[in-house]
């Protein structure tokens, strides 16, 4: 591919990301796109294919800049660290969990696009967490990082709730930050609520 076309394809993949961050899959239109991007529909055609192709593939790159960008955490400190780049990350690149929402609200029927990738890659994200003692009960690794990943996303997902509890003056964003990232803080140095029966007895 010539350095012209990359670029022509890099622009698409803009405009189609913030169109389909504004409209979703359905409420898109290619024409848009192709103006948006200065490029011509057969182009869109020819490199992407059909527009739920282009979805898919808009979705599974934004998704792959989002976690080249936040690596999982590299020690128990880092787990409030992990949260606050992913806190700031969306803060950043807004369209991401728009995207996230509506792959949720029109791609009702499992498996979502990328759906076995996606999950290894979330998994290892867990198995992170894991290895720094939360693995039982309560604070099993799976349920911490959807616990952390909710309290990032609720924030951008539901802004007005936000700016309801919060206030919209220009601290209330870096507020709500650090209270998500003093609440990963606390949960990860809690201590870990153990299931197993006690020895001779029942629960």
């Amino acid at each position: 591919m010539t350095p012209r076309s990359e670029l022509t394809k890099n622009r698409i993949y803009r405009a189609a990301l913030e169109e389909f961050a504004q409209y979703g899959v359905a409420g898109a239109r290619v024409d848009r796109i192709a103006q948006t991007a200065q490029a011509n529909k057969q182009a869109i055609y020819l490199y992407f294919g059909d527009k739920e192709k282009l979805f898919r593939l808009v979705l599974g790159k934004a998704l792959d800049e989002l976690a080249e960008a936040v690596t999982p955490p590299a020690d128990a400190q880092d787990v409030a660290g992990y949260v606050d780049r992913l806190f700031t990350y969306h803060h950043e690149h807004p369209a991401v969990l728009r995207l996230l929402l509506w792959e949720a609200l029109e791609c009702s029927k499992p498996p979502v696009p990328d759906e076995e990738s996606r999950t290894a890659h979330y998994q290892e994200k867990a198995e992170a967490i894991g290895r720094f003692g939360a693995a039982e009960g309560p604070l099993h690794p799976q349920a911490l990082l959807l616990v952390f990943t909710s309290l990032v996303g609720w924030t951008r997902a539901v802004p007005q709730v936000t700016r309801m509890i919060m206030g919209d003056d220009p601290g209330a964003r870096n507020r709500a930050r650090a209270a998500i990232v003093a609440a990963a803080r606390a949960v990860i140095g809690a201590p870990c609520e153990r299931t197993e029966p006690a020895p001779g007895g029942s629960r």
